[in-house]
């Protein structure tokens, strides 16, 4: 286990986020080992603030605070900067997850704390109200997040309402023991080849006492909470659009309405559901929900898929895992990575499940060759991936390295690299081409901000640094992507700029939701484009053919052969510019993901995508692409 405990005297260990400039060193840290607390005198109170670690099992914070604390006051905070980051069905699961909280904390003589609020003035005042000596929090890769918990702490420096300053302990739970992240290597093969053992999760611990007379808060329901957030000032229809999926806009578009309801579960059904223990009990009814005992039995049905089952509970999961198996293994994510982000049940705990039972497969042996079922294969694969992208995206907040600054932002579960620089002006959104990266502007962005505006670079899913999980990946899904960032990060119409089958993704997102774009500029865009034609119906078939995957190996075999000679084609006159950093970032970018862009990157949708061209301006020019594009004039 990791504690890193921050004095009075010091702030956050993460730097400021300055962009395109040179970065300030982190100040250091001071780890806490779990033993730290053994044959210390109990003392004191702590508040643990639950975020993203709604379990008992498996929990750090919770070890170390009964270690060393006589009281220990369990906090959940409605905190509407938190909320309005999930979609309906995640706040669904927050809801049950809450509620298996507090009944498993009352089994221990606790209970859950619920307030509603900021998070900076619910825990300065609880503080003071039970004289708390730490406060203990869960570490954040996010920013937003990580904004948060600097004013949490910022506040209780500054708060002249307490008699003392509180100590800010961050945790986190340690699937790898990683010494310094600063050698974690840059491409999860290299990673891979350490063989780093995954540690084993945390025995269960007793509680200490609560002691406080203060109410303990009512759990709100579903509408209350919709409520609570409708009442902060948001940004209204836009926030409705993330509800609508793309396919289901151009379904409606294509055909008369069905007239079904996508919530498809009632009130009424959703109790009975609940009754009869089923864990698909949100309104979809398609990703495992409730408490860390219905995870761990859920995940136990999935792992023993092949086994077969008499239990209708595990014959339901199984039903959902043949639904959700799209391509090879990625059921479990569908199914449980809502839950993982969720903490509900940690990354470790689900590794240590399906390596258990995978024993218990093979005589308590393990197979140097593989796993012998592909369950415990997407299981263990799936958290052994999240975490690394966990780490990366850490490495990224904590440490000096690379050309500039990088925020992540998470999205429906998934890490995403992103960069902004510039304090005013118009808001202009850069999307890379395929095997590119955010850094595919690099050579732009500084300029286009230094000339009066704010400019916003990604990275997309499954390309760079940014995380890979294994889904269908579609242009809709990427264009659902797109659209979500501008709602929830830049907050505001942007002129949204597209290269390759970035411009692609681009014309997809001013097609269908046209309010989130001021224009839109398109260089050497793939896709189909042309005004008023399309001469492909619309599919759902989204599988990758055999002939295809062939194709995307030989494709990627070449690539390894030829790129760097390809790359010094686009700098003629200047081939030091195609160094090993961008060979090697190229074809990291690019090996992850080709298998799905082969058979993907052909149109698969039967819209108009420049329907907009009469409320928005597209450019084609010459200059704006030699502006734009990742070459320097002067490089050429």
């Amino acid at each position: 286990m990791a504690l890193l405990a921050f004095p009075r005297s010091l702030p956050l260990p993460f730097p400021p986020f300055y962009f395109f400039s040179p970065r300030p060193t982190p100040r250091p840290s001071f780890i806490c080992s779990l033993s730290a607390g053994a044959g210390r005198t109990k003392s004191g109170s702590a508040i643990l603030w639950f975020k993203h670690d709604l379990r008992l099992d498996d929990h750090p914070a919770l070890v170390a605070a009964a270690e060393t604390h006589r009281s220990l006051l369990p906090l959940y905070v409605f905190d509407h900067r938190i909320l309005s980051r999930y979609s309906d069905e995640m706040l669904e699961l927050v809801l049950f997850a809450l509620e298996d909280l507090r009944n498993s904390l009352k089994e221990q003589g606790s209970n859950l704390m619920i307030r509603f609020g900021s998070a900076e003035n619910v825990i300065t005042e609880l503080v003071k109200e039970v004289k708390a000596t730490d406060v203990f929090v869960e570490e954040e890769v996010e920013y937003e997040m990580r904004q948060i918990v600097g004013v949490v702490k910022d506040t209780l420096e500054t708060s002249s309402s307490l008699d003392g300053n509180p100590d800010i302990v961050m945790w986190r739970t340690p699937f790898y023991d990683v010494k310094n992240l600063k050698d974690l290597p840059a491409s999860y093969n290299d990673f891979k080849k350490l063989k780093l053992l995954p540690t084993s999760p945390l025995p269960p611990v007793t509680l200490p006492n609560v002691e406080t007379k203060l109410d303990w808060g009512p759990l709100p329901t579903f509408s209350d909470l919709k409520e609570f957030i409708k009442e902060k000032p948001g940004k209204g229809s836009w926030s409705l659009m993330k509800e609508m999926p793309a396919e289901a806009i151009l379904k409606e578009k294509l055909s008369k309405p069905s007239g079904t309801n996508r919530n498809s579960l009632s009130v009424e059904s959703i109790e009975r559901r609940r009754l009869d223990k089923s864990v698909f009990v949100t309104r979809k009814g398609d990703v495992v929900a409730g408490g860390t005992n219905s995870l761990l039995n859920a995940s136990a049905a999935y792992l023993r898929y092949l086994e077969g089952t008499a239990r209708d509970d595990w014959q339901e999961v199984h039903e959902r895992l043949r639904n959700a198996e799209s391509r090879d293994g990625a059921s479990f994510t569908s199914l449980f990575g809502p839950a993982l982000c969720l903490g509900i049940i940690s990354r470790r705990r689900v590794h240590y499940e399906a390596i258990t039972y995978e024993r218990e497969r093979n005589a308590g042996f393990l197979s140097p060759f593989g796993y012998s079922a592909a369950t415990v294969a997407a299981a263990a694969d799936a958290v052994c991936c999240m975490e690394w992208f966990w780490l990366l995206a850490l490495k990224s907040q904590l440490s000096n390295e690379g050309l500039y600054s990088v925020r992540i932002w998470r999205w429906r579960g998934h890490l995403i690299q992103y960069t902004v620089v510039g304090n005013e002006g118009p808001a202009i959104f850069l999307v890379h081409g395929f095997g590119a990266f955010l850094e595919h502007y690099r050579d732009n962005i500084n300029g286009m901000a230094e000339s009066g505006n704010r400019v916003w670079a990604i990275t997309m899913l499954g390309f760079g640094k940014s995380e890979k999980p294994n889904v269908m990946y579609t242009e809709l899904l990427w264009a659902e992507l797109l659209r979500d960032f501008i709602i929830e990060v830049v907050g505001e119409p942007v002129h949204i700029v597209g290269n390759s089958i970035g411009g692609f993704f681009v014309a997809i997102v001013a097609s269908l939701w046209p309010t989130l774009v001021k224009s839109i500029i398109l260089i050497n865009s793939a896709g189909d484009v042309i005004p008023g034609f399309s001469s492909q119906r619309f599919s759902n078939e989204r599988g990758t053919s055999g002939a295809a995957r062939l194709g995307a190996q030989l494709l990627l075999f070449y690539l390894k052969l030829n790129i760097r000679n390809i790359v010094k084609n686009f700098y003629p006159t200047k081939t030091k510019r195609a160094d090993d950093w961008l060979i090697n970032e190229m074809l990291r970018a690019v090996s992850s993901l080709l298998f799905e862009m082969y058979e993907h990157a052909r149109t698969h949708i039967h819209t108009n995508l420049c329907a907009h061209s009469r409320n928005h301006k597209m450019l084609f020019s010459g200059t704006m692409i030699k502006y734009l594009c990742p070459l320097k004039k002067t490089d050429l």
